[in-house]
């Protein structure tokens, strides 16, 4: 992937050539070469870590809650409350522990200037999963030091190879789970591209056969426990031949070879962020693959046709570790304004939600959604819309909470 001017200047009515200095292209492709090698070790774990962590066998989870930044606090002690309602037993018994990780505001990560404190990510592996709230990245002009991703890094160290994002548009008849790979692409070395000169900067696309493999198994276990009939991998292979192009064959290969019953569709990505909601386009789309930038994308279109980013959440799924969340932002405008007791906590409830079929209560995640459903969709005897004259957070979380006890 290039980006830089790549058009061929004039002065003095005379085109001028791009130079590159011999200096400059060793310079290049040294760090191009030590890139390559930083990923073997990545490459080997990969490939020898196989084990799934089995949490029926479990006697004691530990659940690390993250709150975030931003309106992160005030809808993670909303969706606190319904978590302890729903799993009552099981932490009164011990089973399940809700242990909150501090250390992890802007505030002190911009103090430390590291994106993730090496005490939270020993406290975050003393864990067996996560439920966190948004993180602030900073961006350039907003006084922050120059911090990558903290949720990039996340999924990086626990291996959460897979970001997992139901949607259910339930008038249109959709109902998808999408498969996001979650390391790889364009984000694995999205801090650490070329600038050769002034007139190339270069950034990498990357994608490993093991990393490939793996989302692509984890999308089709997905729909063989599910009931699912179809695959579809979304890519830019028809341009992107050889990393997208590698992909799409990964998810064909595992799918001819150990899901036979399942089918696998293919569709390009710009199309199917145009058309998703075509009914003949989308036609047997059930479970959906995806390379990490394309997932991003996609997914939050796939959001905001559900009824914004506020309704959805996202499943990172390792083999030992897992992190559920909201998929929105801080929401710095409601902060700013006033209005952050009155953000939808929504995303996040539904995070707590997939986490609780995580650990091994569906049957709670179960009466969640049915709670949910008909406090958004079919009821609605309070509405939340972040403006002041309807429910406030805890107001919309309180007509949940009496919902749930309906039916329980």
């Amino acid at each position: 992937m290039l980006s830089g001017s790549g058009m061929p200047g004039r002065e003095n009515g005379e085109e001028e050539c791009i130079v590159f200095t011999e200096q400059e292209i060793r310079a290049a492709q040294e760090k191009f070469g030590d890139l390559i090698r930083s990923e073997q070790a990545r490459i080997e774990a990969m490939k020898a870590d196989r084990e799934v962590k089995d949490f029926s066998r479990l006697d004691h989870i530990v659940v690390g809650i993250l709150p975030g930044d931003g309106i992160g606090p005030i809808i993670m002690e909303q969706a606190l409350r319904v978590v302890n309602r729903l799993l009552e037993p099981e932490i009164k018994a011990g089973r399940v522990e809700l242990r909150e990780i501090p250390g992890m505001t802007i505030e002190r990560r911009a103090e430390l200037k590291e994106s993730l404190p090496a005490d939270v990510l020993k406290a975050c592996k003393e864990c067996d999963v996560l439920v966190k709230g948004p993180f602030v990245t900073p961006r350039a002009g907003d006084g922050l030091p120059n911090l990558v991703s903290a949720n990039s890094l996340l999924r990086r160290e626990l291996q959460l190879f897979a970001a997992v994002r139901p949607i259910k548009i339930p008038d249109k008849g959709i109902d998808w789970t999408f498969f996001r790979e979650n390391i790889e692409g364009e984000y694995i070395w999205g801090n650490k591209g070329i600038r050769v000169n002034d007139d190339l900067a270069v950034d990498f696309k990357v994608c490993t056969e093991p990393g490939a493999e793996r989302i692509a198994r984890a999308a089709f276990e997905f729909a063989r426990k599910n009931g699912k009939h179809s695959v579809t991998v979304v890519t830019k292979a028809n341009i992107v031949k050889l990393v997208d192009g590698a992909f799409q064959q990964a998810v064909h290969r595992i799918g001819e070879t150990e899901y036979p019953e399942i089918q696998v569709m293919d569709k390009l990505v710009d199309a199917t962020a145009a058309k998703m909601l075509d009914p003949e386009f989308n036609e047997g789309m059930e479970v959906v693959v995806l390379p990490n930038l394309y997932g991003d994308i996609v997914t939050d279109v796939a959001a905001e046709h559900q009824g914004g980013l506020g309704t959805a959440c996202s499943s990172n799924i390792g083999n030992r570790y897992a992190l559920f969340e909201a998929i929105h932002g801080t929401a710095p405008y409601l902060i700013s304004h006033g209005r952050g007791q009155y953000a939808d906590p929504c995303s996040l409830i539904r995070a707590m939600g997939e986490m609780m079929a995580h650990i091994g209560y569906g049957d709670r995640k179960a009466i969640l959604e049915k709670a949910l459903d008909i406090c958004t969709v079919t009821e609605r005897k309070k509405v939340i819309t972040t403006q002041i004259e309807d429910a406030s957070t805890a107001e919309f979380t309180d007509y949940i909470l009496e919902t749930i006890d309906r039916l329980m």
